[in-house]
């Protein structure tokens, strides 16, 4: 990991930043949103919420999801969220939470981390290639509303 940067775990205080982190990635969020979020992923102890901050300053965020699942014995990981500051990108800042998440991955005795990314982000495509994430198209989402059946 590169000097003057550290991986740590989010915290209420890093709210502000989290949120405009999340907003350049493309999710609306609040500062004061922030910190009941986070106590819903502490609350279930196999995820994780990193920061990655440098010199100080808060430049990066990963989520980290841990499940059990009916066809595999092992666990596997999302590696969810991962955004780094806009003036901080191409620094390896990404590549450190990357690394991070696949640490707590390898703790919870996960067979595989897998990560999703939108079509417009050809540059953190190449960045997951270079990291050994193999492409895997095919991915279906429903967005549930409330009430709706």
């Amino acid at each position: 990991m590169r000097a003057g940067l550290t991986i740590r775990a989010a915290e209420d205080a890093d709210g502000e930043v989290i949120a405009d982190l999340l907003r350049q990635l493309g999710y609306p969020a609040t500062a004061e949103a922030i910190p009941g979020r986070l106590a819903r992923m502490a609350a279930e102890p196999a995820n994780a919420v990193l920061v990655a901050a440098e010199d100080g300053r808060v430049v990066g965020l990963a989520t980290v999801i841990v499940r059990h699942v009916i066809h595999d014995d092992a666990p596997f990981a999302r590696l969810a969220a991962l955004v780094v500051a806009e003036d901080r990108r191409g620094r390896g800042v990404g590549r450190a939470l990357a690394a991070a998440a696949e640490e707590i991955a390898r703790a919870a005795g996960c067979s595989s981390i897998e990560v999703t990314s939108g079509d417009h982000r050809p540059g953190a495509h190449a960045i997951y290639r270079e990291l050994g994430y193999e492409e895997r198209p095919r991915r279906f989402l429903k967005r549930l509303e409330p009430g709706s059946g």
